[in-house]
Parts: C-alpha cells; structure tokens; sequence
C-alpha cells in the first residue's frame, strides 16, 4: 500500500547534513550498500524494500537500519542515551526523508559540487582519521563500500551544506535593538564576573547625626581627598585619615569579585582606569569613601580581541601532488626548521605556493574568523614559535608558525558585528526548521509498507 504524504512535520533541533570533517564511521554508515538483510518495524525481512519515495530518490529499509546502528555506535563512543526502538527507527526514518527532499531541492535549484571539492573533503576524512588513500580505500572495502559510492555519499553531503547556506542564512535577520540587548548582556555578565581590588578613605559619620557634625565630617572627608590630588600617596592618607579596619594596608580592601563588593563601590568605579581616583567623596550610611581602583581583572565583555601574527609554507594538492606526499614534504620541512638546518622563512620563500612566499610566508596579523577554521583551530593551539604539524585545508597542505600574539581593543563597530555574528548562528536553527518545513511542503513523499 502507498500512503501520500505531502508534508510532515521535520525533526526540531537535528542537523541533517553529516559535516564532511566527522569520524569516518558516521560517513561508512551512509556509504555502505544496501544490505541484503534489514530488519523493518514489523519484524525480521528477508530482502530489503523501499520504504519512501521523496521526489526523484528512495529510502530504504536498510539504509534505516544502517543510520540506527551508526547512532547507537556514537551513542555508545559518546555515553549518550538513545530513545526507545521505535522512537529511534521514527527519527531516523523521517531525517533520510528530510535529507533527501534538501537533496533533490538543491539538484533542481542548480546548487553545484565540483570533483575538487569532492577531493578535499575525501582528503579531510582521510586527515582527520589519519588514513592514508590506499588506507581509507581498504576500510571502505572492508565496510562493504567502495572509493565511488563514498564520493558520492560525500556529494550528497556538500550540496546539503551548500544549499542550507544559501536557503537558511538569507533568512535571518538580525535587528539593532537584538544587538543592543546582547551586549548589554555581556557586559552584565562580565560586570558579575569581574574582580576588584579597591583602596578607600573612609570618614564615618554617627547614625543620628545632625547638618552640622556631617558638614564638618563631609569637610575632613573632602580635605583629604585634596591631599590626594595634590601629590600626596593615596596610602598614606589613608593611614592619616581612614577610619576603617583596612587603614594599616593603605585603605586596600583586597581582590574581591565584584558581587562582594557594595553596590555603591562598583558603581562608583565602573569607569574607572587602574590608579584613578573618585572626583568626590561618596555618601553611603556608614560615612565618606574615597575610592581608587587598584586592580580589576576580568570585567570587559568583547573590548579585546586576540590577533595571532603567524606565517605559513602552502603546498596546493592537485593529481600531480597528492595529499599524502605533500604532508611527508612538509613533515621534512618541519624536522629541518626544529633541527636549526634550515628556517621557515628560508622554506617559505623557496617552495610555497602562496602569494605570501615573497615575504617568507608572513600572513601578518590576523583576528579571529580570518582564516579558514582548520587553518584557525591548529594556529591557535600553537605557542609563539611553535611550528605545526602539515594542516590539510580547501586550499592544499600547510605548515604554520605563530610568531606573536597581542590584545588589541575593539571599537564599536567591530563588537557590533562580531555581536551580530554571534545572534545569526544562535537563530540558525530555527531558521533551519522553518525552511525544512517550506522545502518539504514543495516535495513529493510516498510512504511505502513493508512487503507481505
């Protein structure tokens, strides 16, 4: 029996694209063929049988069969609870569904992956699991697979990706008030998150005192503050004058998080530079405070960014220099730069393939979202002279080399942006869902019963 089914409802919170660097188990499991014996809801199946048609393409049983045994492979990796059978089997089902119609929408809607595409994102998986071809090409024979449908598989993948960027992101919008409230967010918790060290002159003032005893104490309070203005160490006066418990330490509280300190104090200093002073005494019901600021750690939500100065040796991968010998070069490369027989510099200059070679593969410096992310990830796990291990990119095979690093503090427009970056991908998913939901609405799906 065939069941029309125009539009189900897609999975809330589930990425259906697989991301070209997962572990290459999660790809077998979508490469392998269809086995020869799945085992469908209504109990063991001699043969495998169509389970859905979505446009164009099937599902089968086997293939739903292979995804549960991948989930429950990373499940067990991951120490992750799975839901029941059914439940397990109903998910599954309706994201091979929901990849397919994304599939056959981004074929009919010209999305493109070229075949050197594809190379890189064989190469990614062989990288990541530290294969080499002939060793990738094994596992898959090994897995019942071949080299062909894994590229294949790989397609798939990509043109999801590709369309999920081009369908999902230009939905997103982000308004002024979202980016106003979101910073105004970080810097409250950033304030909660801050620690303090504050010296004070304290002058207490009775309870129940009248205008004239708090006149003369708001005068000795003000007396000593122009002692400070006028030169004289704020710790100094402090012991003269302060009538508080930290008078002997120069009127210094301590480092303290900010949520220990009163109110009044970190309200007071919230502007304040390290060293600065409060312009006039400050009221509070136990008297007169001066301030400084001593010290602050923490506290300044997205003022700083971290730029990375590195440079870099480029070996582009094409069928005359395939990944793998391109990494045992570099690998050469590296042990020569750790040994003292040859530098990075000297290296770059002669053998990469980048337009930075002249100036010895400087890149100059870089802010965070620059670079591609696996050029990114395995620059910033280096210390200053450090030298990487060969980094497989969409571009070829890299060496890197961080030379320094330096904070350097971000203007209005830049926190802005980078705020408004932070919101798209935080809506990214319920963008997602909302186009799942159109792009299936569009598709043609039959539901098929197992065979009797």
């Amino acid at each position: 029996m065939i069941h029309r089914l125009p539009s189900l409802p897609p999975l809330a919170g589930r990425c259906l694209a697989l991301a070209v660097m997962a572990p290459l188990a999660a790809l077998l499991a979508v490469a392998v063929p269809v086995a020869a014996q799945s085992v469908p809801a209504g109990g063991p199946l001699t043969g495998d049988y169509i389970a859905a048609v979505v446009n164009q393409e099937l599902v089968t049983a086997g293939e739903v069969e292979r995804r549960m045994e991948a989930a429950r492979a990373n499940a067990a990796r991951q120490g992750a609870r799975l839901p029941p059978v059914a439940e397990l089997r109903r998910q599954v089902f309706d994201a091979l569904i929901e990849e397919r119609v994304i599939i056959t929408m981004a074929r009919e809607s010209g999305v493109r992956v070229d075949e050197a595409e594809i190379d890189r994102a064989v190469q990614s998986v062989a990288a990541q699991n530290r294969f080499t071809m002939a060793q990738l090409r094994e596992r898959l024979r090994l897995d019942g697979s071949d080299l062909t449908r894994f590229r294949a598989t790989l397609r798939d993948q990509l043109l999801i990706e590709k369309l999920r960027e081009r369908e999902v992101y230009p939905r997103i919008r982000v308004s002024d008030e979202e980016i106003e409230q979101y910073l105004a967010q970080q810097r409250a918790a950033a304030a909660a998150d801050a620690q303090l060290n504050i010296a004070q002159i304290l002058v207490t003032v009775p309870e129940d005192a009248g205008e004239s005893v708090v006149a003369t104490r708001r005068a000795r309070a003000e007396a000593a503050l122009a002692r400070v203005r006028a030169g004289e160490p704020f710790d100094r006066v402090s012991r003269e004058v302060s009538e508080d418990g930290n008078r002997e330490r120069g009127g210094e509280i301590g480092l303290r998080p900010a949520a220990r300190l009163p109110d009044l104090f970190t309200a007071a200093v919230k502007g304040f530079k390290v060293g600065e002073v409060s312009a006039a005494p400050l009221r509070s019901g136990a008297g007169f405070h001066i301030l400084k600021l001593l010290e602050r750690r923490g506290g300044q939500a997205g003022s700083t960014v971290t730029q990375t100065r590195a440079r870099h040796l480029l070996l582009r991968t094409s069928p005359q220099l395939s990944a793998d010998v391109a990494t045992r070069r570099l690998t050469e490369y590296r042990a020569a730069i750790e040994s003292g027989q040859r530098t990075f510099e000297d290296l770059a200059r002669q053998f990469s393939e980048d337009g930075s070679a002249a100036a010895g593969g400087d890149l100059g410096w870089t802010t965070p979202g620059t670079m591609v992310p696996e050029f990114e990830t395995a620059m910033d796990a280096l210390a200053p002279g450090g030298v990487s291990a060969p980094v497989l990119s969409r571009f070829g095979v890299h060496l890197i080399q961080v030379l320094e690093r330096r904070e350097v503090p971000l203007d209005l427009r830049q926190m802005r942006e980078q705020a408004r970056n932070v919101i798209r991908e935080q809506k990214f998913e319920h963008a997602y869902i909302d186009c799942a939901k159109v792009l299936r609405a569009r598709a043609y799906v039959e539901l098929r019963d197992p065979p009797q």
